[in-house]
């Protein structure tokens, strides 16, 4: 646990002087981290607004638990406007920290730290960071996530920024779960922005893992998100399917 503390005030060191914080492709982080485990993960999403082009994205990574608390992924991400081919956006590395052994509190806390190097350089770099909490009830599993985020080395300066991730999961069968899942930016994490200038998103969601060998599985999640606040869009389609051996 030492060494996981350290690991994530060393990352946090890194953070010098920001961003719609979710994309079409983004997905709700947990805190359990799977020591040795690897996985070849697939994300994309599509965002549908009125009066706007539709906005596509996808990535595809790598992951590898490297120890009991700390798993590092990285990816290369692509996205698209409108009508305009899949493009090439940015390189990512996402690391997460398990601070709390599964089960031994009421709530599991993690903690994750993204790097994002974005192909457009005036963006300079962006890096999120933020806790995760889960707890379980019964056959339910809750997930919260309280994420900041911010460019730096970027044209243009711009407030660290605040976002929320939620999750509402039915245990039904490890095949087929099912529940609801919701994103939220607020703006200016000191400062919120007026509520019409907010986004807010939720919807239904499916989840499941299906055996494919031995310790080898093929685990899915899709989410369609609507929208909930004036700034949302219309509709979001999320999809992210893993291969861990």
């Amino acid at each position: 646990m030492k060494h996981t503390v350290a690991c994530v005030a060393s990352v946090l060191a890194l953070l010098p002087s920001a961003t719609c914080m979710a994309g079409p492709a983004d997905y709700v982080f947990t805190p359990a981290v799977e020591y040795g485990e690897r996985e070849i993960d697939f994300k994309a999403g599509r965002a549908n607004t009125d009066g706007a082009d539709q906005e596509s994205a996808a990535s595809l990574g790598f992951g590898y638990g490297a120890t009991p608390y700390w798993f590092t992924e990285f990816y290369a991400k692509y996205k698209s406007i409108g009508s305009a081919g899949a493009r090439f956006d940015a390189w990512e590395w996402e690391n997460k920290f398990q601070l709390t052994e599964t089960g031994q509190y009421p709530v599991d806390v993690g903690f994750v730290v993204e790097l994002e190097r974005p192909q457009d350089r005036s963006e300079g770099y962006e890096i999120k960071f933020g806790p995760l909490f889960q707890t379980q009830f019964r056959n339910f599993q809750l997930n919260g996530n309280f994420l900041f985020a911010r460019h730096y080395r970027a044209s243009a300066a711009a407030p660290l920024q605040f976002g929320y991730q939620w999750q509402a999961k039915y245990h039904w069968t490890q095949a087929l779960e099912f529940g609801l899942q919701g994103f939220g930016d607020v703006g200016p994490w000191s400062n919120w922005a007026p509520a019409d200038q907010q986004s807010h998103r939720f919807g239904p969601a499916i989840f499941g893992k299906l055996p494919v060998g031995v310790h080898k599985a093929i685990r899915y999640n899709a989410a369609l998100l609507l929208k909930a606040s004036a700034s949302a869009p219309n509709n979001t389609f999320r999809v992210q399917l893993e291969y861990e051996f």
